[in-house]
């Protein structure tokens, strides 16, 4: 039996997949143990996963992160600099600890402390990413938060990568200076840029997305496999409320920020209701649990807010998906094959709504353009559009047959003593 240390940080959708990878190995015999920051340790424990406490601590329902993080031209900074790299002595630490007897080290790409610990103990690593974006490669130039508009420059060809690569290494060289400097300090040789070419293990590079988002590219690390998602979402079940609303009348649109955009949703909740009054159709709005996301007024029976639901079991049930176009809901939505209207805030969420509405399964609206008379436009394009259901259900049927967890598991259990 294998002991595997998992390091993941973020939101739930930096989580989950995690999850679901350690309960497949675990069920393959395997001892699976997932590092993250304490607020996750009833998530993971309830699978009966061993869990270690490690990373910065985040609070997904602190209103004033969640603003920070989801800044879309401050955010990746606010996330990065100013939460992950100052806790990087204690994350380091913390994954020592964690690694006790490990066989091997699975990092996320904001882990930046595995691979060292991975190599201080002389264990094998395993690096991962869990969307396109995290390649920032050349010839699939991504979608970048800072500008998404230049994704219409990709047509100028690879030298306009090259440029946009470079500029992107250069803006977020100052953030990495620590972790260098904490690299050398321990005595290990300099890296790469952590946020580029540093992040990736030589010897395997999990991609935990579908091959539907993207196909392996030129300037790809080596050994990298694209597994197909995993698509864990948690044990819950719909609740009764919810269930009861889904059987009294048609599917409704389904309104989420997922759980980190949903903690900044200005006016998303507010406007979402009006169009849902426009189109004269049902909704379920996802509100996280946040009061200011409920707009005053006396509810009406056709739409029903509910603080948090499972997306695997709800949007099979919607007509349409609408979401921020995290990776993690991104994901679900897919699987589900419900044609989406993606309404990007930063990150990776700008690069998978032009992914998923190249696929010809989506829609795409920034959040500064959400307004209830062009959502209401928006949507009944999708809610009308039988190429949209017709094209997501066909990607769904891609996404399912891919079996990510498994891919994953059998791809690690080449270098698994």
């Amino acid at each position: 039996m294998s002991r595997v240390v998992i390091t993941c940080w973020g939101s739930y959708g930096d989580v989950y997949p995690y999850v679901g990878f350690a309960k497949v190995l675990n069920a393959r015999g395997h001892h699976s143990v997932i590092a993250a920051p304490v607020f996750y340790r009833q998530a993971v424990e309830q699978e009966q996963i061993e869990f270690a406490a490690a990373g910065p601590e985040v609070d997904p329902t602190d209103r004033g992160v969640l603003a920070r993080a989801m800044h879309p031209v401050k955010g990746p900074e606010a996330v990065v600099r100013d939460l992950v790299v100052p806790a990087m002595s204690q994350t380091y630490s913390d994954l020592q600890r964690a690694s006790d007897g490990a066989d091997l080290i699975v990092g996320h790409p904001l882990t930046f402390a595995a691979p060292m610990v991975a190599q201080i103990r002389g264990l094998r690593f395993v690096s991962t990413v869990l969307a396109p974006l995290g390649f920032f490669s050349v010839t699939d130039l991504p979608v970048l938060p800072l500008a998404p508009k230049l994704v219409h420059l990709r047509a100028l060809g690879s030298w306009f990568g090259r440029a946009m690569v470079g500029l992107s290494r250069r803006a977020t060289r100052a953030w990495m200076e620590p972790v260098e400097r904490f690299r050398a300090a321990l005595g290990l040789p300099a890296g790469g840029h952590p946020l580029f070419e540093g992040q990736f293990s030589p010897a395997m590079t999990l991609a935990l997305f579908s091959h539907v988002m993207a196909e392996p590219q030129p300037d790809w690390p080596p050994n990298v496999q694209v597994t197909g998602f995993v698509l864990y979402n948690g044990p819950g079940a719909l609740d009764a409320a919810l269930e009861s609303f889904l059987a009294e009348g048609p599917a409704p649109i389904v309104f989420t920020l997922g759980t980190s955009a949903v903690g900044a949703a200005g006016r998303f909740y507010h406007e979402s209701v009006e169009t849902a009054l426009r189109l004269g159709a049902r909704a379920v709005l996802l509100t996280g649990g946040f009061p200011e996301n409920v707009p005053p007024g006396p509810r009406r029976p056709e739409i029903l807010f509910v603080d948090r639901a499972p997306h695997q079991w709800l949007f099979p049930r919607a007509s349409v998906v609408v979401h921020q176009g995290g990776i993690g809901t991104t994901a679900q939505a897919l699987r589900s094959g419900r044609p989406m209207l993606v309404v990007p805030h930063s990150h990776d969420q700008p690069d998978n709504a032009f992914r998923v509405t190249n696929l010809g399964v989506a829609r795409t609206l920034y959040p500064g353009r959400y307004q209830a008379a062009r959502v209401a436009r928006e949507l009944q394009r999708l809610l009308d559009g039988e190429a949209y259901r017709e094209r997501a259900a066909a990607v769904a049927a891609a996404v399912n047959r891919e079996r990510g967890a498994d891919a994953a598991a059998d791809a690690l259990e080449q270098l698994l003593p």
